[in-house]
């Protein structure tokens, strides 16, 4: 059985950025990062959960954190949720850099938020965002600033990057006077891991216990998570990174373009993910866009789990309702068969110990190379067994060699001879007889035909 997750402590610095919404948070946070990581967008109430990145500057690295916007008004959607996260990011941070717009003025809520930062003034650094050019930040030295009783701002301009780099030194003076300092970090082999699934189906539930935090906010709200959020964590010696991403649902269905950057966020995560993660509600039944997700996971050769999630609901729990759910499985997910199925409750905890197994197997499998002559002599053997079968055409293939060309994911390339083709099944009988050989546990084989129109030596 895996240990339970532990969140890596990197011994790096926390920054949070903090203020009310639509003060340019976001864009500061990427323009920090050098990375398009955070949606910006004009919508109130863009970021709800903490978004958490690594940024670096001068060779040095600190961890640096972006808040959702706060309004103090119970009229706004997760607002306790996100007030929430700000005060968790406010009490783990070393330093706060308090975010308010110089275009818009001072207004309530920057009197309110000041009001609970300055009884920590020591780790506040003050920040007018939008300062765009010289008389903008003559404005910074305003009396009404002076008020809150936080100094006069640093001025700056998250868009264009003006003074952001000033602002940067201030903040390694400031860290120089903490406990934890900026410093320079290890690479480490670290096994993306991505939850994916369409929106409600319990990912940043799941997403929460396997990395032993409450990290992301949890709703029965549609879309709640709007963009990708990691956390690095370590499990029996390994490092992970796991991602909670956005519901994916039809494009017919989305609605407005924080849910489309979302979702656009979200394919990208999963395209750099080493395993997936594909959580499915038990009681839902499979939708054409759940088999939409299947085909953008195995046109992508992403290893995959499968994830039966709110298990704890399930009528019957004896082994036997278990593997007609798993054929059922895969007869909707026929490109998907080499995909392991766990049930689990996030809720309860059930069983979601045995996904960390399946995920180091998985990433191991799918690393594996087969040395040259081992699959000479497999290969030698299928098609002893079976001969190769014609598609299309009156010629019967001649199979030249057969040999692995890369690995991660794992792939394999076929030389036949030139106009004659072999019958997909054939090919599928080749994968089928490679995973009982060779394992593959989890992960798409590829199998590249080429036609050569005469035999080579390799």
């Amino acid at each position: 059985m895996a240990t339970p997750a532990k969140i890596t402590d990197q011994n790096l610095p926390t920054i949070a950025l903090v203020g009310r919404v639509n003060v340019g948070k976001s864009t500061l946070f990427n323009k920090i990062l050098e990375q398009n990581k955070a949606i910006v967008s004009t919508i109130a109430g863009t970021t709800r959960t903490r978004n958490i990145g690594i940024a670096s500057w001068r060779g040095k690295e600190f961890t640096l954190v972006d808040t959702g916007g706060i309004t103090f008004s119970e009229e706004v959607i997760l607002e306790k949720e996100i007030v929430e996260q700000t005060e968790a990011a406010i009490k783990e941070s070393d330093l706060i850099i308090f975010v308010v717009d110089v275009q818009a003025g001072l207004l309530p809520q920057e009197r309110e938020l000041a009001k609970k930062l300055i009884k920590d003034k020591s780790k506040i650094i003050f920040v007018a965002n939008k300062a765009d050019n010289e008389r903008l930040r003559l404005d910074t030295h305003e009396g009404e600033w002076r008020k809150l009783g936080l100094g006069v701002p640093f001025p700056i301009s998250a868009a264009n990057g003006s003074n952001v780099g000033n602002l940067l030194d201030e903040i390694f003076k400031r860290l120089g006077k903490t406990s934890k300092r900026p410093k320079t970090t290890k690479e480490k082999k670290v096994i993306k891991v991505a939850l994916i699934g369409k929106p409600n189906v319990g990912k940043s539930s799941l997403f929460n216990t396997l990395i032993g935090k409450d990290q992301v906010i949890v709703s029965d709200m549609p879309h709640t998570t709007r963009e990708p959020h990691d956390t690095l964590v370590e499990v029996d010696g390994k490092s992970l990174i796991f991602i909670d991403t956005a519901g994916i649902r039809r494009k017919s269905k989305v609605s407005g373009e924080l849910e489309r950057a979302g979702i656009g966020k979200s394919i990208d995560m999963i395209k750099k993910a080493d395993v997936v993660l594909f959580v499915l509600d038990a009681h839902e039944t499979i939708t054409t866009q759940d088999q939409q997700l299947a085909g953008f996971l195995r046109e992508n050769t992403k290893s995959t789990i499968f994830v039966i999630n709110k298990w704890d609901l399930a009528e019957e729990n004896t082994e036997e309702f278990k593997n007609e759910t798993k054929a059922k499985i895969y007869a909707d997910f026929p490109h998907l068969d080499f995909a392991p199925i766990v049930f689990v409750s996030s809720k309860t905890q059930y069983k979601v110990h045995q996904i960390f197994p399946l995920i180091f197997r998985a990433w191991e499998e799918r690393h594996t190379i087969v040395p040259e002559d081992e699959l000479k002599e497999f290969f030698k053997k299928v098609t002893k067994d079976h001969r190769p079968s014609r598609g299309k055409g009156t010629r019967h293939p001649q199979v030249f060699a057969f040999h692995q060309i890369h690995n991660n994911p794992p792939m394999f390339e076929m030389m036949i001879k030139f106009q004659t083709s072999i019958h997909f099944s054939y090919v599928r009988y080749i994968e089928n007889k490679l995973r009982e050989r060779f394992g593959f546990f989890a992960s798409p084989i590829v199998i590249k035909l080429t036609k050569l129109r005469r035999k080579i030596n390799l």
